[in-house]
């Protein structure tokens, strides 16, 4: 039976579902988990809400937890799926920085966790953790998959793909409710004829067809989404829709931020207009948080908690390479002429096919030409981040910065860096030193 480690168990609900979902696949329920974290409270908590799923499931798993940087290596050891779900520096004080510091100079941000100033630096946070996972697991566990759940998707998963052995691939939520969320919310039946192809990169990826029984569902998409007058959450990206040609898979919340046309401080009116939610994330951690202290109870006291099987990707996947029936899903992997209009050294996300052979991911071509030139300027800002990361030099952090959309269209060079010099130092104790 196969091991998986779980990194950043202490996110106690998703690891409710990625590892009860593991629970209830035969092919994974006697699986060995290893629980680590290096929070002592969530750590527990986690534990203790599994071992209920799984005592409720007859017992099958063998449930393990690990606490601390020195006990890592022991919870990777002989894992042959390695899960990531961390967040280097919480809500208090990184998110707040992200947020605070580039509020002061005028630069404001919805998410903050995939592009932009936010995106940037919880990359530079991230990406030294994720390559000293990296290291232990090319000691203890050479030949396992891992699994990277964690923001910013893109330039964690390039990073890890381009300069560590290890086989990774970053798995997002937005891929397989794209098409469904669009259709329903449009009034439209969402079926199993219905069919889809998306690819792109992560957060922006494209749907590039929907059909039902050969006939193209777009035309009416975009009628409909035309009369839609009343406010509503998703305007952003009907309106991309309409500029660009096609629907994008991530929220409007999110794609406000990856592009310079929806947050200027000279049309304030913008906002309004479609809806944009400033600030969100933070709001989402403090909300998440207080709904934590409500739910904990719930979870960690009802002796007769069961789970159903979620849709996120990361036990179909387990499940595909331990049975060997093959399973597709929309994978970030590194672009190796899987999209031929963008950069090879990007990660872009895919359709994939996975078996015991391993991921093997869909041959694209060329995207739509306005759809490849409005990822290549989110591209431009990953490749530069990791350069940042990897070299540890500064002006790579002032260069992603520059060429950020959002950031280069309401900033100036010179408050671009001043800003990224007051948020390095804010960042002490939570980036390494860059010269």
């Amino acid at each position: 039976m196969p091991k998986i480690t779980f990194m950043g168990a202490g996110s106690t609900v998703f690891a409710k579902n990625v590892l009860g979902d593991s629970m209830m696949t035969p092919a994974l329920e006697e699986s060995t988990i290893a629980l680590y974290d290096i929070d002592a409270n969530r750590l527990n908590e986690s534990k203790l809400m599994l071992d209920t799923i799984n005592q409720n499931n007859g017992s099958k798993a063998r449930i393990e937890t690990y606490l601390g940087v020195e006990n890592r290596k022991a919870a990777l050891k002989g894992a042959n799926y390695v899960v990531d779900a961390i967040q280097v520096g919480g809500y208090d004080p990184c998110t707040i920085i992200d947020f605070e510091i580039p509020k002061k100079y005028g630069l404001r941000q919805t998410i903050a966790d995939t592009l932009g100033i936010g995106g940037v630096f919880r990359a530079l946070r991230t990406i030294p953790v994720l390559f000293d996972f990296a290291k232990d697991m090319e000691e203890v566990c050479p030949d396992a998959l891992f699994l990277n759940y964690t923001n910013p998707m893109a330039m964690l998963s390039g990073a890890m793909q381009r300069y560590t052995p290890i086989k990774t691939v970053g798995l997002c939520h937005s891929v397989q409710v794209c098409t469904s969320g669009l259709m329903k919310g449009l009034g439209m039946e969402y079926d199993e004829k219905v069919q889809w192809k998306i690819a792109g990169i992560n957060h922006q990826a494209w749907l590039l067809e929907v059909t039902r029984d050969g006939v193209d569902l777009y035309p009416e998409i975009k009628r409909r989404a035309a009369a839609r007058t009343e406010k509503h959450t998703d305007m952003v990206r009907y309106e991309i829709m309409k500029r660009f040609g096609y629907y994008v898979t991530e929220s409007s919340e999110h794609n406000s931020e990856y592009m310079p046309y929806f947050i200027k401080s000279k049309y304030p009116e913008l906002i309004d207009r479609f809806n944009i939610p400033l600030d969100e994330y933070p709001r989402r951690c403090i909300h998440q948080i207080a709904d934590w202290e409500k739910r904990r109870d719930e979870l960690l006291k009802d002796p007769h908690l069961t789970h159903t099987r979620s849709t996120e990707y990361a036990s179909y996947i387990m499940e595909a390479m331990e049975t060997n029936k093959p399973f597709k899903f929309g994978g970030n992997v590194l672009n190796t002429g899987l999209i031929t209009n963008l950069p090879r050294n990007a990660c872009v996300e895919v359709p994939c096919l996975v078996d015991k052979s391993g991921i093997q991911p869909t041959v694209i071509g060329d995207l739509p030409e306005q759809c490849a030139a409005m990822n290549r300027t989110n591209i431009n800002v990953q490749l530069l981040a990791i350069e940042a990361a990897v070299t540890r030099r500064k002006d790579y952090i002032y260069q992603a910065a520059m060429m950020d959309p959002h950031t280069a269209a309401e900033l100036s060079i010179d408050d671009i860096v001043a800003m990224c010099d007051d948020l390095i130092e804010a960042h002490k104790g939570w980036i390494p030193e860059f010269h």
